[in-house]
């Protein structure tokens, strides 16, 4: 089943990207950009947007709390796709509306909006590949 979602044709800064969800995955990169790794991290690390630490832990990371909501990202690329975290990045209540992650690149439907964020993403488009880009990259701790 293809569910096409068409939100913009051709998204500005801080605009919501057209995208196209396959099953439990957005395989096509957002906007057709390429993600680099370093940035993702940078991003993932971010205490003031992104915030991913405040739920999930990171592996080699010297911080002083990471989180134990969500599961470990250690390892992510051994359990998810490219594009299944691509959409647990951009909406994770597309792949289970029970999620309580937040959605980083959506601005419609949201309650209890960040003034910073009301109407626009948390995530570029490309921060969005940025993480994948990092995500896609994480082994597995060693045992």
């Amino acid at each position: 089943m293809v569910l096409a979602l068409a939100l913009l044709a051709a998204p500005a800064v801080g605009q919501v990207a057209s995208f196209t969800m396959a099953e439990d995955a957005i395989e096509a990169p957002l906007d057709g950009l390429r993600g680099d790794p370093a940035r993702g991290e940078a991003v993932v690390r971010n205490r003031e947007t992104a915030n991913c630490l405040i739920c999930h832990s990171i592996p080699g990371a010297a911080e002083s709390f990471m989180g134990e909501v969500g599961p470990p990202l250690a390892g992510v690329r051994s359990r998810l796709s490219p594009g299944q975290i691509r959409l647990r990045v951009v909406d994770p209540t597309l792949w289970n509306p029970q999620a309580i992650m937040p959605a980083y690149h959506r601005t419609e439907g949201l309650v209890r909006v960040d003034p910073r964020y009301r109407g626009r993403p948390v995530l570029t488009a490309q921060e969005v590949e940025d993480v994948v880009a990092y995500l896609s990259a994480l082994e597995a701790p060693e045992r």
